[in-house]
């Protein structure tokens, strides 16, 4: 550990989408700051999608603050698309940035706080935690998991259906990227979907834009005091994007209840039969990635941070970006971060100037 941390009035940890915003922001404001990164180059958890991934929205619908994604010309962009956004939006603005550096615990010193890694250290006045959720991918418990003999994959390390060719494969998981990795694997494989509900389906014409939209609407009812009906229709509803109805014209969209338990070779059902797997693909979501704030003491017993915002409630120099709606309405998307992104650094320009 150094003897001298270099000293800032914002440590930013975290590389991706919102980090990014942030640190858009944070430049108009003078503040020195510094982005802290683990990974080998810029796109945050980008880096690590499926490479078929796709997006729901349009590139217009996907662009973080002061400079827009490049339109793509065949549909939804894809993931490459945005790795190259987000390396050109990091270039373009040209912000300071350390990587790479895993981030592994915080300290209280005096007024300041201290962001450790294993060579390199920061005294910041104020810390920004965005480090999103990539790596904390969630695996429910079902008896006999340890004992299956089969692959077990979470989507965070999915790439392509090339291994899964020929296999019986069980994906299982309701959102979207289930459904994606359904369309693609089922191409090779015998893959059967596995939902704790049956999937709800957005209108064909239905894309990330609306859905984005119906965040708006509900996070300034809030703001109001009001509820509002509307459509159905969440960020985590499935999107019809060319693979997933492709997927439907085949017939292989539909999916069945989970299983009670795993055998040594494959599944048991509800009704007592038993099916034999080669691999399952586990599309279940993830968790905060927050375990460097255990040296701080606020994490919750769920794994979260008490907020009011994006403010921590009882480390006032901690706040935390793009963690889904808890911290910010559909804060977790490309789109959605700018608003709690300029929020956030409005509220830590007013604490600098103040304390």
């Amino acid at each position: 550990m150094p003897s001298t941390p270099t000293e800032v009035d914002v440590a930013i940890i975290g590389g991706g989408q919102s980090a990014l915003a942030v640190a858009y922001f944070l430049r108009r404001t003078g503040r020195s700051f510094v982005i802290i990164d683990a990974e080998a180059g810029p796109g945050g958890a980008w880096r690590h999608g499926w490479h078929s991934l796709r997006l729901f929205s349009p590139s217009t619908w996907s662009s973080i603050a002061g400079w827009m994604m490049p339109p793509v010309t065949d549909g939804y962009p894809s993931r490459d698309n945005v790795l190259d956004y987000l390396r050109e939006y990091e270039q373009r603005y040209q912000f300071p940035t350390a990587r790479p550096y895993w981030v592994n615990a915080i300290e209280r010193r005096d007024n300041r706080l201290l962001v450790k890694t294993d060579s390199l250290s920061w005294l910041a006045r104020t810390v920004v935690s965005a480090t999103g959720t990539w790596r904390h991918p969630f695996l429910p418990h079902y008896p006999g998991s340890e004992t299956f003999t089969g692959q077990q994959v979470h989507s965070a390390h999915y790439v392509d259906a090339k291994p899964f060719a020929g296999k019986k494969v069980l994906v299982v998981g309701g959102g979207n990227s289930g459904a994606q990795i359904l369309a693609e694997v089922s191409q090779v494989a015998d893959a059967t979907w596995v939902t704790p509900q049956p999937p709800q389906f957005l209108a064909d014409d239905v894309d990330g834009r609306v859905l984005f939209e119906r965040a708006t609407e509900r996070w300034k009812a809030q703001l109001a005091g009001t509820v509002i009906a509307q459509p159905v229709g969440g960020l985590g509803d499935i999107v019809m994007v060319p693979p997933v109805a492709e997927a439907r014209e085949r017939g292989v969209l539909h999916a069945v209840r989970p299983f009670l338990r795993f055998t040594d070779t494959g599944v048991e059902w509800a009704d007592g039969s038993q099916t034999p797997v080669d691999a399952v693909i586990w599309c279940t979501g993830f968790r905060p990635a927050l375990g460097y704030l255990g040296s701080l003491g606020v994490c919750t017993a769920d794994g979260r941070v008490a907020v009011e915002g994006t403010h921590s409630i009882q480390e006032p120099r901690l706040w935390l970006v793009g963690y889904g709606d808890w911290t910010g309405a559909a804060s977790a998307t490309l789109i959605g971060v700018t608003r709690t992104a300029r929020s956030t650094v409005e509220e830590i320009d007013r604490f600098l100037t103040e304390h």
